[in-house]
C-alpha cells in the first residue's frame, strides 16, 4: 500500500514455506488477493492449485513441457502426482525430479544452498547504449566511468581481476562492432591500473572515424582479494592508499546514494554516470 501511495506502482508479494511455494504464491495467488499478498504452505498449495490450469502458469513449466505432459493425459499438477514416475523420468530425464517435487509443493533447495554456491568462473560486466552518437574521445570518457563503476563493485565484493574485455558498437550502418580482450600480468582492483589498461585496449580496437553508440566492458578471472598479485615494480604503499580511498567511496555511495560523490570526469559534457545513476532499470522514473 505504501509503494502504491508513493509511486502508483502496484506491488505484490509471495510468502511460502519454501522457495517454490513463495514463487507460486507471488505468480498466481497474489494477483487475486485484495491485499496483493499470496501465502502458501504445502496443504494450501494442494487444495488451491493442484487443479489449476494452465500448467504454464507455474514456474519452470513452459509450453514445451506442458505439451509433452498433455501427450500423457496430464493437464494439471494433480495429474503429475498420479503419474507413474518412470514415465516422467523417461520423458524428462533428471528434470522429472523437479517436476515431481514441485507437483507436491516440495523444494529441496534453500537460501543457504544458494549462498554457498560458488560458480566455477565468473565475471563482472557493465554495458550501456549511449544517449546519442559519440566520437572516440567522448566514448573514452564513458569507458573510464564504466571502469570506475566496475572497480567499486570489485572493492565492495573484495575481489580482484586479471582479465579485461571491451566491446564497441557503432551507429546503424557504420559497420560491425569492435571487440578486444587482454590478460593482465597482475591481479588487481586498482582503478588507476585498470583504467590505464582499458584506455590502451580501447585505442587498439576502436575505429576512430565511426560514430559510437554502444559500449560494454567486462572484468574476468575474478579471485578473492587475498589472491592479489603484483610485479616487482609495483608501488605497494600507493596501491594500499588507493584501495582505502576506494573503500571510502563505496561506503559513501552506499550510505548517501550513487551520486553523493563522483570523479571530475563525471562532470564532463559527454559523461553519462551522473544521469544513469538517477535511472531505474535504465529508465527515468
Amino acid at each position: 500500500a505504501d509503494i502504491y501511495a508513493s509511486t502508483r506502482i502496484v506491488a505484490t508479494c509471495g510468502i511460502g514455506t519454501n522457495l517454490f511455494l513463495a514463487k507460486v504464491a507471488l505468480d498466481i495467488m497474489a494477483k487475486h488477493d485484495p491485499e496483493g499478498i499470496g501465502v502458501l504452505d504445502r496443504r494450501r498449495f494442494c487444495e488451491a492449485l493442484w487443479h489449476h490450469r494452465p500448467l504454464t502458469d507455474f514456474w519452470m513449466i513452459g509450453r514445451g513441457i506442458a505439451r509433452r505432459l498433455e501427450q500423457h493425459g496430464i493437464y494439471d499438477l494433480y495429474g503429475v502426482t498420479r503419474c507413474d514416475p518412470e514415465i516422467l523420468y523417461k520423458e524428462f530425464g533428471v528434470n522429472a525430479e523437479y517436476l515431481i517435487d514441485h507437483a507436491w509443493g516440495r523444494e529441496p533447495v534453500e537460501i543457504a544452498d544458494i549462498k554457498r554456491y560458488v560458480p566455477r568462473s565468473h565475471s563482472l560486466s557493465a554495458s550501456q547504449i549511449l544517449f546519442e552518437e559519440y566520437n572516440a574521445e567522448d566514448a573514452l570518457t564513458v569507458v573510464k566511468e564504466m571502469v570506475d563503476d566496475n572497480v567499486l563493485k570489485l572493492t565492495e565484493r573484495h575481489l580482484v581481476t586479471g582479465h579485461l574485455s571491451l566491446g564497441i558498437g557503432y551507429a546503424k550502418g557504420a559497420g560491425s562492432s569492435s571487440h578486444g580482450s587482454q590478460t593482465l600480468a597482475v591481479l588487481t582492483s586498482s582503478y588507476r591500473v585498470l583504467r590505464e589498461q582499458c584506455v590502451g585496449l580501447f585505442w587498439r580496437i576502436v575505429k576512430k572515424d565511426r560514430p559510437i553508440r554502444r559500449l560494454w566492458l567486462s572484468f574476468g578471472h575474478l579471485c578473492e582479494e587475498e589472491m592479489e598479485r603484483w610485479d616487482l615494480f609495483t608501488d605497494v604503499d600507493a596501491l594500499e592508499k588507493e584501495k582505502k580511498m576506494q573503500e571510502v567511496l563505496v561506503e559513501i555511495k552506499q550510505k548517501y546514494g550513487r551520486n553523493a560523490i563522483w570523479r571530475g570526469t563525471d562532470a564532463l559534457e559527454k559523461a553519462t554516470a551522473k544521469t544513469r545513476n538517477t535511472l531505474i532499470g535504465g529508465h527515468h522514473e
